[in-house]
């Protein structure tokens, strides 16, 4: 398999520490890849030109993988809630660097604040340490925070999330993977 992916990407981090969890990561072939750059490997596997984007060994190429059933709804409901950390940390950063008009501030400051109440909702959550879609997303979407945005300390006012944070960063498939600023 090959998983074509960004060092900085939250969402890359994500597959590939699942795939450590599930003890099949040496399987899998990283192949760092730029988006922007629209390359032609990418757009052929995914015309959304968006990654992480894994390629089975047949060349089936994944770049969503929702899943079902009940005993998931907890970890799927943590994934969903730091995806949405994830979209709107990335979509910020995407427009830092634009040119400064109202509308743009006003995004800028409504992913701020969405990313604030999302934190506010993982500090109330009980976290465990078992290595879950769940609790892999949230351990990402903190360290893209860490990452892209050590000027606005998340962890100020999340004592238990931070907590839990330093403990899971010990989790092999997330001290692993992680990030790296490109």
């Amino acid at each position: 398999m090959k998983l074509l992916h960004s060092p900085s990407s939250p969402y890359a981090r994500k597959v590939y520490a699942c795939a450590l969890a599930l003890g099949f990561a040496d399987r899998v072939e990283v192949v760092p890849t730029n988006p922007q750059t629209s390359p032609d490997e990418l757009l052929a596997l995914n015309p959304l030109c968006k990654i992480p984007c894994l390629v089975t060994d047949d060349g089936e190429a994944f770049f969503d993988s929702p899943e079902s059933g009940p005993a998931r709804f907890k970890a799927l409901k943590l994934q969903a809630l730091a995806d949405g950390i994830m979209d709107a940390a990335v979509s910020r950063r995407m427009e830092m660097g634009r040119p400064t008009e109202a509308a743009r501030e006003e995004l800028k400051a409504r992913y701020k604040v969405a990313v604030a109440r999302s934190l506010d909702v993982l500090e109330e959550s009980n976290l465990t340490q078992e290595p879950t879609i769940g609790t892999i997303a949230v351990a990402c979407a903190l360290g893209y925070l860490t990452l892209r945005f050590s000027d606005e300390p998340w962890r100020e006012g999340h004592p238990k999330l931070t907590k839990w944070f330093s403990q899971f960063g010990l989790v092999p498939c997330i001290a692993q993977t992680k990030p790296l600023a490109a």
